[in-house]
């Protein structure tokens, strides 16, 4: 009787280590820019585990210079994107139906940096002045506040010079431009770790000027949004992105530590991106749940454009509580 029990026992244990585990849910993400401390969260959440704990297996996928986030998801190369809410809603408005299902960044960090040499005290100055500005959908914020300034950006007189900006900072440091685009968790500090003080610079943050658009959120299609499998997938995403983003916030140099050992340029440094980890942590929100006011003066910012406005009309749709609802 010993040995049938036994072997009972046996069988039972055979089956249980043959059953196979369930599959982790496929999550792909696409980020906005190279990695660095902007997407600590979702770099600390994959090396703590917590999107495994959450039954995921998240790809993140650097973005960059050459790399649009609309145009990736468009081409079902991702299922969520890192996005700023205008790039998002102008690509709304042309067809792709990007909808916010979550924004960690209650904040903009976007700033206009001007060398204090060249008279600029206030936005009045501008006119006349050669401005740097970011493309591939950074500039709307700053098309919206030159139209709300009253200010042509066709190098006339009467308006201001617009320089393509690249990337980094040169065009202030080499007096190409009186004034460049910088975040304050990113080119603001390589201006000071390029040899000017702050009392060499005037700086205006779109926050205080009045323009400020929502950055940094979580997007997906409305497809997506309708299968619930896939929603379900989100909901367990964005739950373990904000325990990653409240654990960066609390260990900010071991979440720059992660995010340098998922630098495959070899380009940043453990004390820029320490520093940025710090800055980024005063523009994350409480939650991941967006504030419909804050998504509301986007739109109103965006739509301020006079007769060439970012977008034509107030988006129906382009949120949704959806996702963090359903997250835990």
């Amino acid at each position: 009787m010993k040995s049938i029990i036994l072997a009972g026992l046996g069988l039972a244990l055979a089956a249980t280590t043959a059953a196979p585990a369930l599959a982790a849910d496929p999550v792909v993400l696409q980020l906005k820019w190279v990695a660095q401390s902007q997407f600590a969260g979702y770099y600390v959440a994959k090396e703590k585990g917590y999107y495994d704990e959450a039954g995921l297996d998240v790809t993140i996928k650097p973005g960059g210079p050459d790399v649009a986030p609309e145009q990736v998801i468009a081409g079902g190369g991702a299922d969520v994107i890192v996005d700023w809410m205008p790039a998002a809603l102008s690509a709304r408005e042309k067809g792709l139906p990007l909808v916010n299902i979550a924004q960690p960044f209650a904040k903009s960090g976007l700033m206009l940096t001007c060398r204090k040499e060249t008279g600029i005290k206030s936005p009045a100055d501008f006119k006349g002045k050669t401005l740097g500005v970011w493309f591939f959908g950074n500039e709307y914020p700053f098309l919206a506040w030159m139209s709300k300034l009253g200010l042509k950006t066709d190098g006339g007189p009467e308006g201001v010079t617009v320089v393509k900006q690249g990337f980094n900072v040169d065009p202030l440091l080499q007096k190409q431009a009186d004034c460049i685009s910088t975040m304050t968790y990113n080119e603001y500090g390589q201006v000071l770790d390029a040899g000017l003080k702050p009392e060499d610079l005037v700086v205006f943050k779109y926050e205080d000027q009045g323009v400020a658009t929502l950055e940094d959120g979580l997007y997906t299609t409305e497809a997506v949004l309708g299968d619930a499998k896939k929603a379900d997938a989100l909901a367990r995403f964005v739950s373990a992105s904000m325990k990653g983003w409240d654990y960066a916030k609390a260990h900010p140099d071991e979440a720059a530590g992660i995010v340098l050992d998922n630098d495959t340029t070899g380009a940043q440094t453990e004390a820029h991106q320490k520093f940025m980890m710090a800055e980024v942590a005063k523009l994350l929100g409480s939650s991941a749940k967006l504030d419909v006011a804050a998504a509301e003066n986007t739109v109103k910012v965006l739509m301020s454009g006079g007769s060439d406005p970012v977008i034509s009309k107030a988006p129906q749709g382009a949120w949704t509580s959806k996702i963090t609802d359903m997250a835990k």
